[in-house]
């Protein structure tokens, strides 16, 4: 199976389970829902479930909901909503079918539903409000002892819950608890709650409710209302799975119902994907924000310049399993690597200015020549780019005392610039310090790239600006935020964070990046893929590195 404009979608467990229940007819239409909490950014990990939950929308001809799970008003935020919604909108941007997107939608949509079905648990015995804390609940199920308040009659039970709807008592004081088990293996069977007290203000509903459903509750019912047909989940709410289908049994809902799958969930090698995590690090401004390109939060690798398409693609590439399993962080750098490559445009920056005067060229001419804006692509063509007597080349481009086998510049040595010339050192010049300011070169005038006489080879070839045309930008170089792949696994993960993880420069451009897009992305030739930041203005060009040309960090970890 394909999809327009992206990878062949592998066939994995879940959508062999949505095929034959295609084939065999058992719901009208297929439905998915991607249900994110309203109390961060979303992650790289959410990418990865976005994909799966809307592909097989768009595979099988069904519809996928964003489904807001804002039941906890203490820790949620509208600033999340209209990121996860701009998070969400941005990845499935190049699906245009018009039903995948279907609605977004919010659990706070059904909390007068959800009290119904409440009332009604309570009606059949099946409910009960319990007075104990939350810490002699917590104890109560780990050693599965009944509650006291266990056997309330039924009408008590719902005079209580009218009261705890009311705004009667406190926060912590009751709770309604769902009456299963107390003897079951699986703990979340153990008379879980359901609703829970909270004198907190919602960000849509505001004050009308000072009850909250428990995810569990929410979950099982906003899918069922909303008539989703398959629930996907990661792998840590199999355990959740039996209350779920209780939930659906014990109301005695009408079919079609929807039933639960889980699959792992995405761990990436030299990250974190804990939310909790997460928010330290911004909490703490050990980065800058949550869209900080460091962060693999979505909206993070939007910033740095990663495409909704290449993401697609790395969900893809990483499959969908039931069994946990630890991703290195080099396939997700070689799929934007892979595709920056065929789709860039290339251009010449230096990153670290040194001037270079060439001596016997005139002082007052100015050569248009040609450059290739994609060797990927023939249809890319060519631009013109200047040459005049006074250029830049960057510092890691010359050195005196050069180690064997440097094909760069030297005292005395050749290199040609690309698209250009052959020149020669032929004089150092520094300050007073001993600082290298300035190269005194002579250019080769018969060895014109492309050019009749250019046939005679040189080993180094290296890139250049014209000092009077060129463009100065801010680039900031961007690299992995952890030193460790595992940051997490033991101790403080702060204590892993890369000190080289951002380093910022003055860099002088090519005068064609003037024009440049924030929607464009770009190779810096012998550097690396960048974008234009968002923040970015013509008065001061902002450039984010994407991703290095190669993976240096494989050279590292060999070591």
């Amino acid at each position: 199976m394909t999809t327009s404009n992206d990878a062949p979608v592998p066939s994995d467990f879940i959508r062999d389970i949505v095929a034959e229940d295609v084939r065999a007819g058992k719901y009208e239409r297929i439905q998915t829902r991607f249900p994110p909490e309203p109390n961060g950014y979303l992650h790289i990990g959410h990418a990865k479930s976005i994909c799966l939950n809307f592909g097989i929308a768009r595979e099988f001809g069904g519809i996928c909901n964003v489904r807001m799970d804002d039941t906890n008003p203490t820790k949620e935020e509208t600033e999340y909503v209209n990121s996860i919604m701009a998070d969400v909108r941005w990845l499935i941007s190049g699906w245009a079918d018009k039903n995948i997107g279907g609605s977004s939608l919010y659990a706070s949509d059904y909390f007068d539903k959800f009290y119904e079905y409440a009332v009604d648990l309570v009606r059949k015995g099946k409910a009960y409000v319990d007075d104990m804390s939350r810490e002699q609940t917590d104890e109560y199920r780990r050693i599965g002892k009944e509650s006291p308040f266990r056997n309330r009659s039924v009408d008590e039970n719902l005079d209580l819950l009218g009261r705890m709807k009311g705004g009667e008592f406190a926060d912590n004081t009751h709770t309604l608890r769902a009456k299963i088990d107390m003897s079951a293996p699986n703990v979340w069977l153990r008379d879980p709650v359901l609703y829970r007290i909270r004198h907190a203000s919602h960000h849509r509903t505001g004050d009308k409710w000072c009850i909250y459903p428990m995810y569990d509750w929410a979950h099982t019912l906003s899918d069922y209302i909303e008539g989703v047909t398959h629930s996907v989940c990661t792998l840590e709410f199999e355990v959740h799975r039996p209350l779920y289908d209780w939930i659906l049994d014990a109301l005695e809902l009408a079919e079609p119902r929807p039933h639960q799958y889980e699959f792992a969930r995405l761990n990436l090698t030299y990250s974190v994907m804990s939310k909790r995590k997460l928010i330290q690090l911004v909490n703490e401004k050990l980065v800058n924000g949550w869209d900080d390109p460091r962060m693999l939060t979505i909206s993070g690798l939007r910033r740095r310049g990663v495409t909704a398409s290449a993401l697609r693609a790395f969900a893809y590439n990483i499959g969908i399993t039931k069994y946990p399993s630890m991703t290195d962080m080099a396939l997700l750098e070689h799929t934007v690597r892979n595709e920056s490559n065929r789709t860039a445009a290339r251009r010449l920056a230096v990153l670290r200015p040194i001037k270079v005067v060439l001596a016997n060229y005139p002082e007052d001419q100015v050569e248009e020549l040609d450059a290739v804006n994609n060797p990927e692509d023939a249809n890319a063509g060519t631009r013109k780019i200047p040459l005049s007597r006074e250029l830049f080349i960057d510092r890691d481009d010359f050195m005196e005392t050069p180690p064997p086998k440097y094909f760069r510049l030297r005292p005395g040595g050749e290199v040609r610039l690309k698209y250009a010339y052959i020149i020669k050192c032929d004089e150092v010049i520094k300050d007073d310090a001993g600082n290298v300011t300035e190269l005194r070169c002579s250019v080769d005038r018969e060895s014109k790239s492309g050019g009749a006489t250019s046939n005679r080879k040189v080993k180094g070839t290296i890139h250049w600006v014209s000092a009077a045309h060129a463009v100065d930008a801010e680039v900031r170089l961007y690299d992995r935020l952890f030193t460790v792949p595992e940051p997490d696994a033991g101790g403080d993960f702060k204590s892993f964070i890369n000190p080289h993880s951002l380093e910022v420069v003055t860099a002088k451009c090519e005068p064609a990046l003037a024009e440049a897009r924030p929607d464009e992305r770009y190779q810096f030739e012998r550097l690396g893929y960048f974008a234009l930041d968002p923040h970015s203005t013509p008065e001061k060009q902002v450039w984010n590195r994407t991703i290095t040309l190669k993976d240096t960090w494989a050279k590292q970890a060999k070591k």
